[in-house]
């Protein structure tokens, strides 16, 4: 992978990049589309040009759940499998793990303690991994329930060789995702392990085409920010992920982005997990963020929610009946081009598949096109 600013704003930390792998070339800032399960829902890789997208991410824990990973290894990689002759992206499996074990006390993970000494393939066995438990976090790893109710363990080595496997051009090293309501006592353990987890992924990474991303840890808290900032940016990544706690509310969470950004090295790429609502674009940008991915813009597209320039509108009201206008006047998608929000207001009373895929073109070209708006005012100097 090869990353080159071609561009910085004078007023903020925003800037135009250039990303290089092996399976393409893009201009950053850009929008990473998410196709979980290798697959955008609703769209196929025609429509992902058509919309502008250049890099789509896959789910890792997702992949490794239905068994698939070895299956995309043998078709050649995740762009081959999916025919997408785009950048490819896949995430560590990590915040879906953890995601499953959050506890009302928000601090789970305690293993090391409740099972001392215990030897990580002994404990998928045992009987103190209560049925009703999902998720136990330990030092060598980590031991939850698949979907369909078996044990397994994924560590960093195995998150690594499951990427592998999948093939994308740029994969992101283990870490555990902690809630944002977790203590600071708690915050520092998992970001420590997070610190070792990382050692370990960079140690079994053998593929050297594929760029990995270390991310960023520590709650909430600036000094453990600054000393997760410290660690990861002092090991070989390619980049760097942000993810994680950023905080209880949005403008916390902007504040914790634009400390982390201030204090990464400048020449390496930035990604944003899981943030990526129209409103969030221009202030990730600001904050010098290269890429960010979000299941937004497909998600609520699905759910009848379609993107305009004041915000957004809800296509199943009743005041959209006889609405013979476009979803957005002067949009240039495929979708306002050739029909009409009495269409979709049709489509989605009637539940008829065509309108999942006419709403996600329509939000991901809203999307990509305001993301390359943005790029262009950098260029120009206006941001």
């Amino acid at each position: 992978m090869k990353f080159i600013i071609t561009h910085k704003s004078k007023s903020s930390m925003a800037r135009v990049g250039v990303l290089e792998t092996a399976h393409g070339r893009i201009e950053t800032p850009a929008f990473v589309t998410v196709g979980t399960k290798a697959s955008v829902k609703s769209l196929g890789p025609d429509d992902l040009e058509m919309v502008g997208t250049s890099v789509v991410l896959a789910n890792t824990y997702h992949l490794y759940a239905a068994k698939t990973y070895d299956v995309i290894r043998k078709a050649g990689g995740l762009s081959r499998f999916m025919n997408w002759n785009g950048i490819t992206m896949t995430d560590s499996g990590g915040f879906q793990v953890f995601s499953l074990g959050f506890s009302k006390d928000h601090d789970i993970g305690r293993s090391s303690t409740l099972f001392p000494g215990e030897d990580l393939q002994k404990m998928v066995r045992a009987e103190a991994v209560k049925e009703s438990q999902y998720i136990k976090i330990m030092d060598e790893g980590v031991v939850f329930r698949m979907p369909d109710g078996t044990r397994t363990v994924l560590t960093p080595e195995k998150s690594i060789q499951i990427q592998e496997a999948i093939g994308a051009d740029i994969i992101f090293s283990f870490d555990e995702c902690t809630s944002p309501l977790a203590s600071k006592e708690y915050s520092a353990e998992a970001m420590g392990r997070t610190h070792r987890w990382a050692e370990r992924c960079l140690e079994a990474k053998t593929r050297e085409d594929q760029a990995i991303f270390g991310i960023i840890q520590g709650g909430e808290w600036d000094d453990l920010k600054e000393e997760s900032v410290r660690a990861i940016s002092g090991m070989p990544f390619d980049g760097f992920g942000l993810g994680g706690a950023l905080g209880k509310t949005k403008e916390r969470m902007w504040e914790l982005v634009d400390f982390i950004n201030k204090r990464l090295p400048e020449e390496k790429p930035r990604h944003l997990l899981g943030v990526g609502y129209p409103e969030d674009i221009p202030k990730a940008i600001r904050r010098g963020v290269d890429t960010f991915d979000c299941v937004a813009p497909t998600r609520e597209a699905r759910n009848g929610t379609l993107y305009v320039k004041n915000g957004r509108i809800s296509i199943q009201k009743a005041e959209y009946r006889e609405d013979f206008s476009p979803i957005e006047e002067g949009c240039d998608c495929y979708t306002c081009k050739n029909f009409t929000r009495t269409y979709l207001w049709h489509l989605a009373r009637e539940k008829e598949l065509l309108f999942y895929r006419l709403a996600s073109i329509h939000n991901l070209y809203f999307t990509n096109n305001c993301v390359r708006e943005i790029r262009e005012r950098i260029k120009r100097g206006e941001v």
